[in-house]
């Protein structure tokens, strides 16, 4: 399985190469997002430095818009017929789901990485001492994963691009509003603030906060690391138990 997984993985990595716009793509609305309303919003809300409070909201949704469509290329190999190919193969049925799923969180990864630097060259305040750097980097992983297995997930079960499509854009603004990515809790409302607490955009968010902005808080990112480790589990676990079902 593990075998099979990295040749799949390196297969979709050499695809993602020769279509490095599509990546680059992605990016766009975060970096609008950082830009604009990093400036826009700092007027309004009261933080000592909303640039860099926003900044960790904003790597949340670049994992968001990276791996919510994941699915979308899954519909697409099916409607093809690979995965009817690799199907009649002895490939591992785990790797195909886990090499599309971690393929994208790699990716999101990477874009991660131009955000940091992007809200650096603003003059974002941000630390970047490289430990801290990697263990936002986790958090980044992990909601990669779990976001890109349910958007495999409900490719597989649904078989169909359109309401795949409405439930990614479910997955994005929706979840980004009611977490505390762009405001403080203090400003939202009391139902906005209930939902944020069984949001994992929230423990995302406060734990690559606690390590890049201001003193380390390592009590906040292990909370959200263990979330994100239960999320990216029972996501995973659901799109591969999907799969399974659909080809028995």
């Amino acid at each position: 399985m593990l075998a099979d997984t990295w040749h799949l993985f390196n297969k979709y990595m050499i695809i993602t190469k020769r279509m490095p716009l599509w990546s680059l793509f992605t990016l766009i609305q975060p970096l609008i997002w950082l830009i604009i309303f990093g400036q826009l919003f700092g007027h309004f809300v009261e933080t000592d430095n909303y640039m860099d409070f926003i900044m960790p909201g904003i790597l949340i949704m670049t994992v968001l818009f990276g791996s919510s469509w994941s699915g979308v290329s899954l519909l697409r190999e099916i409607s093809a017929g690979t995965v009817d190919k690799m199907l009649v193969s002895p490939v591992s049925r785990v790797a195909i789901v886990l090499s599309r799923v971690l393929h994208s969180a790699i990716q999101v990864i990477a874009q991660a990485l131009i955000i940091l630097a992007v809200a650096w060259l603003m003059g974002s305040t941000i630390t970047m001492n490289p430990f801290y750097i990697f263990l936002s980097m986790l958090i980044v992983l992990f909601l990669g994963v779990g976001f890109a297995a349910l958007s495999n997930g409900f490719a597989i079960t649904l078989q169909r691009e359109e309401p795949l499509v409405m439930i990614g854009n479910l997955m994005t603004l929706p979840l980004m509003f009611f977490s505390s990515a762009l405001v403080p809790k203090q400003f939202m409302p009391d139902w906005i603030e209930f939902i944020s607490i069984i949001n994992p955009i929230t423990y995302a968010v406060e734990a690559v906060r606690a390590v890049l902005v201001g003193p380390p808080d390592f009590t906040i990112f292990a909370k959200g690391l263990v979330f994100m480790l239960l999320f990216a589990g029972i996501s995973l676990t659901w799109a591969v138990t999907a799969f399974n079902s659909l080809r028995e």
